[in-house]
């Protein structure tokens, strides 16, 4: 027989608001750079770093905000954090993990997309 535990629901509906805020940040980057290319922007590399330099302030707020704010359920011992301290690991590391790749290999991999289209649309 399974006995059913109250979840504290304030611990998932902050890892959903987290998890929403870091897959909305990609998107974003790329409809920009699609809307550079689009008004005219000479070329992939411009139109891609003129989204990511639009981008970069709202990626680091909320990542540095959440940082703080996880940092001492796992950094600080104490009574209540054992229990979600494995949750607060693997959270930190997927948010810094996330920025890294949003502002590092997405940037990389859109430029050689655009690029290849663009070589592929003048042969």
């Amino acid at each position: 027989m399974l006995i059913d535990r109250p979840r504290p629901k304030i611990i998932s509906q902050k890892i959903q608001s987290i998890l929403l805020d870091y897959v909305n940040n990609p998107i974003l980057i790329v409809d920009r750079t699609l809307n550079n290319l689009r008004q005219g922007i000479t070329g992939p590399v411009e139109a891609v770093r003129e989204a990511v330099s639009n981008r970069i302030r709202p990626i680091m707020m909320s990542m540095i905000t959440t940082l703080f704010g996880l940092a001492p359920l796992v950094f600080i011992p104490g009574e209540g954090t054992e229990l979600y301290r494995g949750v607060g690991v693997v959270v930190l590391s997927g948010l810094l993990f996330a920025t890294l790749v949003t502002l590092t290999f997405l940037p990389a991999l859109l430029v050689s997309i655009l690029q290849l289209i663009s070589k592929r649309s003048h042969a």
